[in-house]
């Protein structure tokens, strides 16, 4: 088919994922695919392979993908990383650290929180503190780019500790992999998950995670679930040349890898960063142009997603600000937080400054002055 045949979208998708992707990710899920086939699996492999150059191309790490959200495999991750007698220390500073949490509290696994509040930058000292009073710790997790406020976390930071102190770190970095620039080895990064329908601009069908390939072996015989046993699922791709445990999302895994050419072609994730960066600063100028405050300070925010106080417009409700940008052609996301009322709007996915432009003129109609 060619691409001007594909229906228009009836909005931009201005979430931190799913997002907009491009009519050519689109179009080359209009091909089956067998999960045995040797073609496929090579596509697979090819995958696996470029994930682990994006995170910095060491040789001690490989990854595997997992079915599901990227919640499953943060679950995956969680569920057969620590081990029976292990105890995790999760820094947490919004929803997605709390899930986290609440994973581990489901699979009954040994865990301290260390919740710093939903507008509060994790502190590595007071991360260092809880170490030193709780020496029985053997893992520690935290989230890159909070969704939750659109806030950047010190995970270098942290990942410095983790090592100093000998302890195997996770990170959720959903929202950041391909997106910012990031060396998974000096992150001191042990395990680091992602999802296709984030920054790569892939669609929603799995995750990945890209691991310390000792620190994975050690995980044979951990997992506490059959069909999101990280170690097994990889042990199978290593094995068979890239087959998946369990069916796979054979559309969603052709159009990524489309999506990873695309990355490649625009120049890799320094070019997208700054794309990002680009579409954040002009959305920011405009809304705040029209009265609108950003949650955070400018030094915690991620070129991600920006959550602004709907407090700024006295009588503006978030029903009626989505449903009017809607009809123009945008879809924003509503706010995460317990202790403010904001809504957020995502800059990544395929959107540009131009974009913004015409997002702010909408929310200007939306607010009857135009």
């Amino acid at each position: 088919m060619n691409l001007d045949q594909l229906p228009e979208n009836p909005y931009l998708l201005l979430t931190p994922g799913p997002l907009s992707t491009t009519r050519s990710v689109k179009a080359v899920m209009l091909r089956d695919w067998c999960t045995w086939d040797e073609e496929y699996n090579v596509i697979v492999q090819t995958i696996r392979a470029e994930l682990v150059a994006l995170a910095g191309e060491s040789a001690d790490y490989t990854s595997v993908l997992m079915q599901g959200s990227g919640t499953f495999s943060v679950e995956a991750t969680l569920g057969s990383v620590v081990p029976e007698d292990g105890k995790i220390l999760i820094i947490a500073n919004g929803h997605y650290g709390d899930r986290m949490a609440l994973i581990t509290h489901v699979l009954r696994i040994p865990t301290i929180l260390l919740d710093f509040g939903e507008v509060g930058r994790p502190v590595p000292e007071s991360v260092e503190s809880v170490l030193e009073s709780h020496p029985d710790v053997t893992h520690m997790a935290m989230v890159h780019c909070e969704t939750t406020t659109g806030m950047l976390n010190p995970v270098e930071d942290v990942g410095r500790l983790a090592r100093s102190h000998g302890k195997t770190f996770i990170v959720d970095a959903m929202s950041s992999f391909g997106g910012i620039p990031m060396d998974i080895s000096s992150m001191g990064a042990d395990f680091l998950i992602s999802s296709a329908n984030k920054c790569i601009q892939g669609v929603p069908g799995f995750g990945f995670v890209i691991a310390r390939r000792a620190a994975l072996e050690a995980c044979e015989g951990r997992a506490r679930s059959l069909s999101l046993d990280l170690f097994q699922q990889w042990r199978e791709m290593e094995a068979k040349g890239g087959k998946w445990r369990f069916t796979s999302p054979t559309h969603v895994v052709r159009a990524f890898a489309q999506a990873l050419r695309e990355l490649d072609e625009e120049g890799g994730v320094e070019a997208r960063h700054a794309r990002y960066q680009a579409n954040q600063r002009t959305l920011v100028a405009g809304m705040e142009g029209l009265g609108f405050h950003c949650l955070l300070p400018e030094v915690c925010r991620s070129p991600i997603i920006t959550a602004f106080l709907l407090a700024s417009q006295p009588g503006l409700s978030f029903k009626t600000l989505y449903t009017s940008l809607k009809s123009r052609g945008f879809v924003i996301y509503p706010g995460k937080m317990t202790t403010a009322d904001t809504f957020r709007i995502g800059n990544i996915g395929d959107v540009y400054p131009e974009d913004m432009q015409k997002l702010v003129k909408a929310v200007e109609h939306a607010m009857g002055r135009k």
